[in-house]
């Protein structure tokens, strides 16, 4: 930890500092190796309220305040839902850690799924990605804007499918290493992202638990039959 801790306290002198009182709270230090960014992983490990954003050198740590975690589980409680409902296997892999070595690379997003995947990452402590695949699906908040390019970072990864929130749900689909705006779910065709933005705001006005039952009843009615 002595290690981390020193070359931290180091790259705060040319940290940048975002505050969003509601939302979340960034800073972006500069100049991290990657045995440091490692180190910082295995010390910090579930514990950390903070989650870590790594490229090449740049480490960006946000603390997620409630409206952030609200969005973040929402989504995560709707992926469970859909499952459900449809009888189909997905894992919520939450925040995990998800980083490349040879790419100086790494991500926690705010939840992701496996679905075709599902059954292989069954049972895994973590997740190696030389040997493992990605999730299908990663869900990031950005209510203030974040200074690393998570998109390009996912695109690195291999992730096909990207939901982004910054006020409204946007979708991107993977293709020829380059994200593309889409008007709806590759993994649930069904499912537009103007359907995901009423959801969340569904989640203000009604409360989670009534958005989940409004979206379950649509669910049953214009999708299941």
């Amino acid at each position: 930890m002595s290690v981390a801790t020193g070359e931290t306290i180091r790259a705060r002198k040319k940290a940048t500092l975002k505050t969003d009182v509601g939302g979340e709270q960034r800073m972006l230090l500069h100049n991290i190796s990657w045995k440091t960014y490692e180190q910082l992983c295995e010390d910090l490990g579930d514990q950390s309220h903070f989650r870590m954003w790594y490229d090449h050198g740049e480490l960006e740590l946000m603390s997620p305040m409630i409206s952030h975690e609200v969005y973040g589980r929402s989504i995560a409680a709707l992926g469970h839902l859909i499952a459900l409902e449809l009888g189909i296997d997905l894992t919520d892999a939450g925040s995990t850690t998800f980083k490349l070595k040879r790419k100086e690379r790494g991500a926690e997003p705010d939840t992701c799924f496996y679905i075709k995947n599902e059954k292989l990452m069954r049972g895994k402590e973590r997740v190696d990605l030389r040997k493992d695949p990605p999730p299908e699906i990663v869900f990031e908040v950005d209510i203030t804007s974040s200074s690393i390019d998570k998109f390009s970072i996912y695109a690195d990864f291999g992730v096909p499918e990207f939901w982004h929130y910054d006020g409204e749900v946007k979708i991107f689909w993977l293709e020829e290493k380059q994200y593309v705006e889409k008007n709806n779910s590759l993994a649930f065709p069904w499912l537009t992202s103007e359907k995901l933005t009423d959801f969340l705001n569904d989640c203000v006005e009604l409360g989670q638990t009534g958005a989940l039952r409004k979206f379950r009843d649509w669910l049953r009615t214009e999708v299941a039959e």
